[in-house]
């Protein structure tokens, strides 16, 4: 799954089912590796046949997913460096939408307990199975990417006790124009 013509199958899988034929020629590899790679994928229980037809005496498969989303348990840690970063693949597919100003991205950073991170993602989670689950139609595909990771920008110190109570009873001092 993480390598990237097998992910780049299961994405327009996402759409309809294909032939090994229609697959290697929207990600403009020979149908040979294509077929490669569908062929791992079948193995792995992500795609499966879904129709055949005759088409000159030879059996044309349409292979689809096995499922709209698929979970990826923990990653080996000599595996991992071998995985797509994700953010920059985005970053690098974003660039022309950002040149034509019709990118929308947002950044923000929280000092939060690990637990919360967890759950907050489950949150995006569910709104990345909701974006994938919209009827497909119109004319320009939409990408949705969204990382959680942590991350060393600066933060302020705590207030020791007697600082927070202190503060805690007062309003912000003026700002003084100088």
């Amino acid at each position: 799954m993480g390598h990237r013509v097998r992910s780049r199958i299961l994405d327009l899988l996402l759409d309809r089912a294909a032939t090994v034929k229609e697959l290697a020629a929207a990600i403009g590899r020979p149908p040979s590796t294509v077929a490669y790679h569908v062929g791992v994928l079948v193995d792995a229980g992500m795609l499966k046949v879904v129709k055949t037809r005759k088409v000159r005496a030879v059996e044309e498969r349409f292979y689809g997913r096995t499922a709209r989303i698929f979970y990826v348990g923990e990653i080996e840690p000599e595996l991992a460096a071998e995985l797509p970063n994700l953010l920059a693949v985005a970053a690098a597919n974003s660039r022309p939408a950002h040149e034509a100003d019709q990118l929308r991205a947002v950044l923000r950073r929280a000092r939060i307990p690990r637990e919360r991170a967890g759950e907050f993602w489950e949150r995006v989670i569910e709104l990345v199975q909701e974006f994938g689950q919209i009827p497909r139609s119109g004319d320009v595909v939409y990408a949705f990417a969204a990382g959680l990771y942590p991350n060393d920008y600066p933060t302020l110190p705590d207030r020791d006790d007697a600082e927070t109570a202190r503060v805690a009873g007062q309003t912000e001092p003026p700002i003084s124009q100088s």
